[in-house]
């Protein structure tokens, strides 16, 4: 019943930038721009923006500005200004006739409510800040002088974006008549400032001081918040520490990986043998690895296969196995894919837990958090801590409602009581196993060797006992009964 939706909240991935003609119109809707990619949305996970992100990195450290300080001291090629300024230099043509830029998660709600105009729509504090290096500490985006550094051309273009980035329960506007129509709905529903499809999710997971939100999907977002007024400190490595980026009142830390699920569709679609491909493949190597206990294949992986998204920053790392040998099979690769993702996601943990932001449980959504609890209870033993499954299928659009309903002014505007009210966790609880646990802890010890070898440059570690030790907790594994 179209009359029981009193608002509507947008989130989207990001950074994915838009260039758009000065009433906002996307250049991709062009015919002139129909056909060249550089006029579409630069989508997050697009890493071709490296060589402009690591200049971006040495300038603010050269000059001395805070703006790396709350973004993990690295700024990445997944965001804004490294997106943009790679335009400029690939294809000047785009960069030309664009007049601004604008984050899909800001564009979508200007566009539903005919407000698309880049100096009046509402741009979110959650794109701008963790992407943007827009901070009211510094008055909002990076100074013209040190992008002018970057390119005068650049420079030029800071007056064309935006002053002020906002929360996502502030109001972007009404459902115009136009769209309204073709959704169906009523014209003037209030739709809400938009905001990134992680921090919406972690919102529509039940977020609290405390929880750990982990997204799962092609990549991992990871989001925590603390109340504000809390000394967050700048923690290196993470994607961001921005006040209102995730719940309103709040400080929001947002860290995660650049591959999960898109590294096991890799395996999959490239290297399974052809007795495991009729019907679900995913099913039946799960099936076969589930079977495997911890350190029973002599396997060990890193997870880079997108690059390190957190805490290195380096998109320019690359996946790795090590321990095969002739007798290696597909299903022990899974797992040692699976397991990789759960080291990788400790040793997020516990860089977060280093600096004192304390993480009492973890709740997971997204795609692969629904569709295997085989990876769920591997998540469980490496971390050392139950996981807790969100109660939506759907916890980002949730949360895009959530923010919907707060701009409409239901519940008062309490973002607590309409988190009460529409969120919550599944029954079943993954409970650590403690012999696994034991096993991980051996196995991510050896991770952590490789996360530093090849990560760290300034770190170097003689690898020669790595394969050894492997094949000895195998040994170990292998001699205990079942």
């Amino acid at each position: 019943d179209a009359s029981n939706v009193v608002g509507i909240g947008v989130d989207s991935t990001g950074s994915t930038p838009l260039p758009v003609d000065e009433k906002g119109v996307p250049l991709s809707f062009d015919e002139k721009f129909a056909d060249n990619p550089n006029a579409y949305a630069w989508l997050w996970k697009d890493h071709t923006s490296f060589a402009e992100a690591d200049k971006i990195t040495k300038l603010a450290e050269e000059m001395k500005l805070p703006y790396l300080e709350k973004c993990g001291g690295t700024y990445s090629s997944e965001w804004f200004w490294a997106k943009i300024w790679h335009c400029l230099n690939i294809d000047k043509e785009v960069f030309d006739a664009a007049y601004s830029w604008v984050e899909l998660s800001d564009f979508v709600p200007a566009y539903i409510t005919d407000n698309c105009s880049p100096h009046t729509m509402k741009r979110n504090v959650c794109a701008a800040g963790h992407k943007a290096l827009y901070s009211e500490e510094w008055g909002g985006l990076p100074s013209v002088e040190f992008l002018g550094r970057l390119s005068p051309r650049i420079a030029e273009l800071r007056s064309r974006l935006y002053k002020k980035a906002v929360p996502s329960d502030q109001l972007a506007g009404h459902l115009s008549e136009k769209m309204a129509e073709k959704v169906g709905l009523p014209a003037g529903v209030p739709v809400a400032v938009g905001g990134m499809d992680c921090h919406h999710g972690a919102v529509g997971s039940g977020i609290k001081p405390g929880t750990l939100v982990k997204i799962i999907g092609t990549s991992t977002c990871d989001a925590l918040v603390a109340p504000k007024g809390t000394a967050v400190p700048d923690i290196p490595g993470v994607c961001g520490i921005v006040p209102g980026s995730i719940i309103p009142d709040m400080i929001g830390i947002e860290a995660g990986q650049s591959a999960v699920g898109d590294i096991f569709k890799w395996f999959v679609e490239k290297l399974v043998p052809a007795e495991y491909t009729t019907g679900n493949v995913y099913a039946n190597l799960e099936k076969a690895a589930i079977a495997l206990r911890p350190g029973e294949s002599g396997l060990l992986a890193l997870d880079w296969n997108n690059g390190n998204r957190c805490i290195l920053v380096d998109p320019l790392l690359t996946g790795m196995i090590i321990g095969m040998s002739l007798h290696t099979a597909a299903p022990e690769i899974y797992r040692a894919l699976v397991e990789a993702t759960a080291f990788g996601a400790m040793v997020i943990v516990e860089r977060v837990e280093e600096y004192n932001i304390k993480i009492n449980e973890v709740i997971t959504c997204g795609g692969l958090a629904e569709k295997s609890p085989f990876m769920m209870q591997i998540y469980a033993d490496v971390l050392n801590r139950p996981i807790r499954i969100s109660r939506s299928a759907q916890s980002c659009a949730l949360g895009a409602a959530i923010f919907g309903a707060l701009s409409a002014g239901e519940f008062g505007g309490d973002m607590a009581a309409a988190q009460e009210s529409m969120t919550g966790t599944k029954d079943h609880v993954f409970e650590p196993i403690a012999d696994n646990v034991k096993v991980y802890g051996e196995l991510y010890k050896l991770y952590k060797r490789l996360h530093d070898a090849f990560g760290l440059q300034d770190k170097s570690d003689s690898l020669g006992d790595v394969m050894k030790e492997l094949i000895s907790i195998r040994i170990a594994v292998r001699s205990k009964d079942r």
